[in-house]
């Protein structure tokens, strides 16, 4: 395993990722699932945000007590299947500013084609959770870390729900300072570069499209 991969291993992320993968979920709960289990991997995400001890009165007496500080977290999805995380993030961090990235893959040689690209400023001041909850070929991912190191971030990590070993290995070598957080790791990517034994195609589930 790479060093700066964690798959967690939680069982309530592991249950609901389980219910993900029924094909007879339909679009309401599975979208509901996709923001809790992003919530819940945010938690292990986040664990190294900076604090400082700030001052504040309780009912009782004055103390100091420790808050988050400096330049709030940006969470930036992977249009468009990644929008599908950022309610649970957010439900963690509200104040978070959200960035947003285009991209689609080439039907035919599958590789990412970006069409868009916002970023909170200032990007390189912030800590950045780039969203997908699906890492396959791991080419959407290498490519959205690069445009925003492109426009000046530094602190980058990336959450995917499922992965399959060639995407991590991909997204992992290419940029071994992202820390990459997946929810599951899977067997392997088929013919047509979906991940098996997988849950189809996220953004379909998630927007109920086809």
């Amino acid at each position: 395993m790479y060093s700066n991969v964690t798959i967690i291993e939680h069982p309530l992320v592991k249950h609901k990722i389980s219910i993900l993968r029924d094909k007879h979920t339909g679009t309401n709960e599975f979208r509901k699932l996709v923001a809790e289990i992003a919530m819940l991997m945010g938690y292990e995400a986040l664990r190294d945000l900076p604090l400082e001890d700030v001052e504040i009165e309780t009912p009782i007496e004055t103390c100091m007590t420790p808050m988050i500080t400096g330049r709030k977290l940006a969470i930036v999805p992977i249009l468009r299947a990644g929008l599908g995380m950022v309610d649970g993030l957010l439900s963690l961090s509200p104040t978070a500013k959200v960035g947003h990235i285009g991209l689609y893959r080439d039907e035919t040689t599958h590789q990412p084609k970006e069409y868009f690209c916002k970023l909170p400023e200032p990007i390189e001041e912030r800590m950045i959770i780039v969203t997908d909850p699906m890492l396959a070929t791991g080419g959407s991912a290498v490519d959205a870390v690069n445009q925003i190191k492109k426009h000046g971030g530094k602190k980058i990590k990336f959450m995917a729900i499922i992965a399959a070993p060639e995407g991590m290995k991909r997204l992992a070598e290419t940029h071994p300072d992202v820390d990459i957080y997946i929810g599951q790791l899977d067997r392997c990517l088929n013919e047509n570069a979906y991940i098996c034994p997988g849950l189809g195609d996220a953004g379909d589930r998630i927007f109920g499209t086809k």
